[in-house]
């Protein structure tokens, strides 16, 4: 069986290889005999390994502060939640977890300071392995980076990746079925950009010889490799660039720079100065996917101080559920202002629900 030193040869491979039309293939296959070496030494590891973080999930969503050491995610959660997280202007400050609660339209979200990425983390170096099983779990990735390494995005994707973390993406639409013989037969319902031929090679260097896949969508070979493991998850993440303070006018205008923003959807801030921290509250909120419902008691004015916060494409029987146990038992109708054709339309339990909408509950 490969071993680690094996693997990164492979991955050194890959990363010195351009893709082309020509290469395209082999990039392929590189990358599946990467990824199925990978969990094969995984499955080596004890199952009984144990991870020194644990951290108890409140509020109405989670995220994560990830980034390298002293890249100011300390002074950040400090500034933007209730955290008491130590500061220092040296590396691995935080050894620990630190959880705070951010409070931004009417919701509760709990941000999460944890230990600094390093270059290896995937492998485990720097307890790496610790930091990624959390961000598993979260809603969010807040991944922040120093303005004069924005080379560091790079290694945190990689290291997300390695970890079986999938970013800004859904999950892709591949259905595997494995059958006794018959070989692979692939079909799919859109034009694909890569080839079938190397579809099937992937699948054959990840073990899957005898199997009916039916592909819905535009995929790549990375797609591929997910859809056979199934063991990823996928999360979004917002890139926040700190230390704006100390870049020059020369800096903030060069090409490169205004290319990395745009390319990213980055956000420029100042933890230490507070510059922008009103803009990243309200991207953390639109990110986490939280949506906010204001109730209305019958003959009166709804309650547009006390939103009741609900995961985005949240139906009304979620809400019931949210407010009381017994409420779906005693659930004759609902009314709603705002995403529905009329004001005051009557609605069922299974009406999804939009952020800022009104409800009216009518009750047994």
């Amino acid at each position: 069986m490969a071993g680690w030193e094996e693997l990164k040869e492979l991955e050194e491979e890959l990363s010195k290889t351009k893709y082309n039309k020509r290469t395209e293939h082999a990039i392929g296959l590189l990358k599946a005999k990467i990824a199925r070496i990978r969990r094969e030494l995984e499955k080596t590891k004890s199952s009984s390994e144990k991870f020194g973080f644990s951290i108890k999930k409140t509020g109405d969503a989670s995220a994560v502060l990830l980034g390298f050491p002293s890249v100011g995610k300390s002074t950040l959660i400090n500034k933007i939640t209730n955290a008491n997280s130590k500061v220092g202007a040296y590396d691995f400050t935080t050894l620990n977890c630190v959880p705070g609660i951010l409070e931004h339209n009417n919701a509760k979200i709990q941000i999460i300071d944890i230990p600094g990425i390093i270059s290896g983390a995937s492998y485990g170096a720097g307890r790496g392995k610790e930091v990624l099983s959390i961000i598993r779990s979260c809603d969010l990735i807040i991944a922040l980076i120093d303005s004069k390494k924005l080379e560091q995005l790079d290694t945190i994707l990689k290291e997300l990746r390695e970890a079986g973390i999938v970013v800004n993406k859904k999950k892709p639409d591949i259905k595997i079925t494995k059958r006794p013989y018959g070989g692979i037969s692939i079909a799919s319902t859109v034009q694909l950009s890569i080839n079938k031929k190397t579809i099937e090679e992937v699948l054959k260097e990840l073990k899957i010889i005898n199997a009916d896949i039916l592909i819905r969508e535009d995929v790549d070979v990375e797609d591929i490799i997910d859809a056979v493991y199934g063991n990823r998850v996928y999360i979004p993440m917002i890139v926040v660039i700190n230390k704006a303070d100390l870049l020059s006018e020369e800096e903030l205008n060069s090409e490169n720079f205004k290319e990395f923003i745009k390319r990213n959807d980055a956000l420029l801030i100042s933890a230490e100065n507070g510059t922008n921290l009103d803009i990243l509250k309200n991207r953390i909120f639109e990110k986490t996917n939280l949506i906010r419902v204001y109730l209305k008691k019958q003959g009166q004015k709804p309650d547009l101080k006390e939103p009741i916060i609900l995961k985005k494409n949240s139906n009304v029987r979620e809400l019931c559920v949210k407010i009381h146990s017994n409420f779906i038992q005693r659930f004759r109708f609902a009314r709603v202002w705002g995403s529905t054709k009329f004001p005051g339309q009557k609605v069922g339990l299974d009406y999804v629900l939009k952020d800022k909408d009104i409800v009216q509950l009518h009750l047994k």
